[in-house]
């Protein structure tokens, strides 16, 4: 079934789509019928080389037939078991092969259904477990400016995008947030990680002064920030958090939802880059995308804190009715197998420098100021047109989609963050497609 703008109001004007700017898209939409290893197909029957892994989350590429093929077993097996007082075998297997992945003694997992529910739980595991260790005045949490944790009140707060904050009210008290790691002026163009910016992490002994620490539950950071513009941390920067954190006995909460499962190499950012945070929250590659389901890790440390007084109490007074769903744990199971076997996080490492030095061909194109990139990610970030910010972006991801390939449009920022399973003409293809959409814009 073809769509177009005659498709009429009852076509497509009852979904409402999220992130979207939907009388834009209605009158020309996009749309995607099936998808197969690195490509979609649209209702044209054209190919479009999937250049962002679906929203970052299809890292072992499209229709993976390990992954339907558990899932279609698993809904005729059983289809649903509640979470509260009952269990179902797949979801501890799957919390037991996930751990073996996690870095330092971040051992015990908490399900969740996306990466917003995913940061609830962690803040507010953050919160219960100073209280149960009787430091309730412990309840300040620290995000970041730029930073993406979610849309969820809990999530917006603590996160540093002003459209995503303006327009809901107060949100949550007792919300502090850290500079953002983004300076074009001194690390223009760096491949992998800036060497300026580590100073940005002593910004947190200022606020834990203010505050004091007996005050302050938690910091969450992306280790990259990825909806924020893909911005990297500078050398040092993480390993600082970490230093200051511990220092005042505050809790560090990584959000992993799009570093997790080989994003930048490794299973996840904090093994990469050598940081164990106290709290690893994650979604999207979890399942490859493939069924909605989250999942956050906390260390030894903090869930033997809560393991404490009779043991018919119910110990953290949290969860949601999908949690560890059991078609969510089949298909984890399932792409879990497959990274393991085909070896993607390694062969992020191995795509790296080809991948980084194909999206770096783009310096001196018109209109192109900053290049960023790590792993198997990129953000290509031109100028905004005077008074109309994000226009220019808009008109070179619609002309790269026309052209074949999809990347992710936020403002005047071009992300890439493709399939684990890229091999070297695809981003060929992915790049030098761009290369001809950012010449053909003015």
């Amino acid at each position: 079934m073809s769509f177009s703008s005659d498709a009429g109001k009852s076509g497509l004007d009852a979904f409402w789509m999220p992130f979207t700017a939907n009388r834009q898209f209605k009158a020309e939409p996009r749309m995607l019928t099936s998808a197969e290893g690195m490509y979609y197909t649209n209702d044209k029957g054209e190919k479009v080389l999937d250049g962002t892994a679906g929203l970052w989350c299809v890292n072992a590429g499209h229709g993976r037939r390990e992954i339907s093929e558990a899932v279609a077993r698993q809904v005729a097996q059983l289809d649903y078991a509640p979470p509260f007082q009952m269990g179902h075998p797949l979801a501890f297997e799957f919390a037991e092969r996930l751990t073996e992945h996690t870095p330092g003694n971040l051992n015990h997992v908490f399900f969740t259904n996306s990466g917003s529910e995913s940061v609830e739980t962690a803040l507010k595991i953050a919160i219960a477990y100073h209280r149960a260790r009787g430091e309730g005045t412990r309840q300040r949490l620290i995000g970041r400016e730029k930073g993406y944790h979610g849309v969820n009140f809990g999530g917006i707060s603590v996160g540093g995008i002003p459209n995503n904050r303006k327009v809901y009210g107060s949100l949550l008290n007792g919300v502090d947030h850290l500079p953002h790691t983004l300076n074009i002026k001194l690390n223009a163009f760096t491949k992998g990680l800036p060497e300026n910016g580590i100073e940005l992490a002593d910004e947190l002994e200022k606020i834990v002064a203010l505050h004091d620490a007996s005050n302050i539950a938690a910091v969450i950071v992306e280790p990259m920030s990825g909806s924020g513009g893909v911005i990297m941390p500078p050398k040092g920067y993480l390993r600082r958090l970490r230093e200051i954190t511990r220092r005042h006995g505050i809790l560090l909460i990584f959000d992993e939802v799009i570093t997790g499962f080989g994003r930048v190499g490794e299973a996840f950012a904090s093994t990469r880059w050598d940081v164990v945070p106290d709290i690893i929250t994650t979604a999207k590659g979890l399942t490859n995308g493939a069924i909605p389901m989250g999942a956050v890790f906390v260390s030894d440390e903090i869930h033997d804190t809560f393991m404490q007084g009779p043991e018919n109490m119910i110990e953290l007074f949290h969860g949601y009715t999908y949690s560890g769903h059991p078609v969510g744990a089949a298909a984890g199971l399932a792409t879990l197998d497959i990274y393991e076997r085909d070896g993607l996080f390694q062969r992020t490492i191995e795509m790296e420098s080809y991948f980084e030095e194909a999206v770096h061909s783009l310096k001196g194109l018109p209109n192109v100021i900053d290049i960023r990139n790590t792993g198997l990610v990129a953000a290509v970030e031109l100028a905004a047109r005077d008074g109309k910010p994000g226009a220019r972006g808009y008109e070179v991801f619609k002309n790269a989609y026309e052209h074949g390939v999809m990347v992710r449009c936020t403002m005047d920022i071009l992300a890439m963050s493709p399939p684990l399973i890229i091999e070297k003409p695809h981003i060929d293809q992915l790049v030098g497609t761009l290369e001809n959409a950012i010449r053909a814009t003015e």
